[in-house]
């Protein structure tokens, strides 16, 4: 199931059932670092969220800062108290490393980093942690393993084989620009998009095939496109038409298993 709604995100969530929602990836516009054609009330979004996340449920809310009067704005962390307030754990904080950092404000580093909140609805339901990290050891074994026994001896267990790849850490790296965040040329009409890979990777982090997701700031439509290559139900609301067609388009053209 594709499902891509043009209009408001706050007026079209409601239409959408309690406790329904598997999993959200989005990124929200924010700091007025783009021209996106809407004001969003963050409140009632998130409490729109809140609602219609089943249990267990899990949001990936992708976001920055800007530099203001000399001041980081702190955004991130302002929006990230506001769910944890409403009633969302905030289950883990992932570093969304780029490769192309952006150039800086004067006297400051390269900006090469946002965050990714992963806000859970209470436990996660569905944690599939991926282990792609190479192991300097692999094939060898690790130091003697030993348990402590009832009556406080030592027993001396076989040694661990290290396996080939651990899980990752919590430091996400992406490629981002022309050809790199994808090979979709309309892709680049929107003016911020997340790379494929990094919803590919939450998409299979937190959902399994036929789950429901949903990106309620749809843009270009990347979290669509990858919840149809990877099997998943898909709800996508868009508020800008011109935005809501790229998505459309690139959506359609994917070569998945959802029609």
């Amino acid at each position: 199931m594709i499902d891509l709604r043009l209009g408001d995100c706050i007026e079209l969530m409601k239409e959408i059932n309690n406790n329904s929602i598997d999993l959200t990836i989005t990124s929200p516009p924010y700091d007025d670092l783009r021209n996106y054609n809407s004001n969003i009330n963050l409140k009632e979004i998130a409490n729109e969220l809140y609602r219609i996340t089943k249990d267990g449920g899990i949001i990936v809310w992708v976001v920055g800062d800007k530099v203001k009067n000399g001041s980081k704005s702190l955004t991130s962390f302002k929006q990230a108290l506001l769910f944890n307030e409403i009633g969302f754990n905030v289950y883990d904080v992932i570093i969304y490393e780029k490769t192309s950092p952006s150039a800086p404000h004067k006297n400051r580093y390269f900006n090469a980093f946002e965050y990714m909140f992963v806000f859970s609805k209470g436990k996660p339901k569905t944690i599939n942690l991926l282990c792609d990290r190479k192991n300097k050891w692999a094939g060898t074994y690790s130091g003697v393993i030993t348990k402590r026994e009832k009556d406080g001896s030592l027993t001396t267990k076989e040694k661990k084989l290290v396996n080939e790849y651990s899980i990752r850490t919590n430091i996400w790296t992406y490629a981002v620009g022309n050809n790199k965040s994808s090979s979709d040329k309309i892709a680049f009409q929107h003016p911020a998009i997340f790379p494929e890979k990094l919803a590919e990777d939450n998409i299979l982090s937190w959902s399994n095939e036929g789950d429901v997701v949903l990106d309620c700031f749809m843009g270009s439509g990347t979290t669509g496109k990858m919840c149809k290559l990877l099997n998943r139900n898909f709800i996508g609301i868009e508020i800008d038409r011109n935005y809501f067609n790229i998505a459309k388009d690139r959506i359609e053209s994917a070569k998945g298993g959802q029609q």
